[in-house]
């Protein structure tokens, strides 16, 4: 009787591990078709941007290059000063972090743990911000930044920017300190550690991986960033790589090979710096809460 009954459970236990194991075979054969819907414009971009117009023209996007031409990223590299617009959107898109990132902080540090009387109700204005479209914040801030010398400055970008991305920032955070045990805080009170204190060196080293996630997104989505970079970098030594490729593409709509080479060159930088700080941006959404 008994050994039936293991038999029973050995066959049921093999049944659910074929279950599991056909499962898993599907969620990885439906994640392998959205990476290659992700990649595959990524492909199409690679394969172009090496193709000689005849053979576009000849072939379509979707054929092999039946040879390899260097002509459309040269053209680009040179005639856009990449070097230049790179180092722009690098520095740019760096301070940018870097600022959102120390100023969502702060202010999540005084809404989550300070608990600032009408914290809230600024949750809720910086979420209506979150939803405010640019277009409607362009003009004002134009004004503002010829007012006070800024314009056609990096500096006002990063300011503009740096401060759109902290609505989110401040909105994330807050809700992760609000779970902050507050056993930690009141320990470092009792020995005298002052508020800035308790922020840098209790909060902070426990909230890294979020910070470091945070930094990632606010580089990325800073780089991506073009109208305003287009409207208050007007010279072209201070333009950044995605108004360059903006600006070639509508002068070059007749030539598909030059529109690809800068959209490859565009997201190359992109694409290294997420396999950099890949691991550390897994790390953090691994870590997901403070323990």
């Amino acid at each position: 009787m008994a050994t039936a009954s293991s038999i029973s459970t050995q066959v049921v236990s093999a049944e659910h591990r074929a279950r599991r194991g056909f499962g898993r075979w599907v969620v990885l054969g439906i994640l392998l078709v959205f990476l290659a819907g992700t990649l595959f414009p990524f492909f199409l971009a690679a394969i172009n941007a090496v193709k000689t117009p005849s053979d576009y023209a000849a072939n379509g996007p979707l054929a092999i290059p039946h040879s390899f031409d260097l002509t459309a990223l040269k053209n680009f590299w040179a005639t856009v000063d990449f070097p230049r617009k790179l180092f722009n959107s690098v520095l740019i898109s760096g301070c940018t972090a870097i600022l959102a990132v120390v100023l969502s902080l702060l202010n999540a540090y005084a809404i989550g743990i300070g608990r600032v009387r009408g914290g809230q109700g600024l949750l809720v204005l910086l979420l209506i911000s979150i939803m405010a479209p640019q277009e409607a914040l362009v003009y004002p801030l134009y004004y503002m930044s010829k007012q006070v010398g800024l314009f056609d400055s990096m500096l006002s970008v990063i300011l503009i920017i740096g401060v759109l991305h902290t609505a989110f920032g401040t909105y994330l955070l807050s809700s992760v300190m609000a779970t902050f045990p507050r056993e930690i805080i009141e320990a470092a009170q009792i020995d005298n550690a002052t508020r800035w204190q308790i922020l840098w060196m209790v909060i902070v080293p426990v909230l890294r991986p979020t910070l470091a996630v945070l930094a990632t997104f606010f580089f990325i989505w800073t780089w991506n960033e073009f109208l305003i970079p287009l409207v208050f970098l007007v010279s072209n030594n201070n333009q950044t790589v995605s108004v360059a490729m903006g600006v070639l593409s509508g002068a070059n709509t007749q030539d598909p090979t030059a529109i690809a080479a800068a959209s490859l060159l565009g997201i190359t930088p992109t694409i290294i710096f997420f396999l950099i700080f890949q691991r550390t941006l897994t790390r953090g959404v691994a870590v997901g809460a403070v323990k």
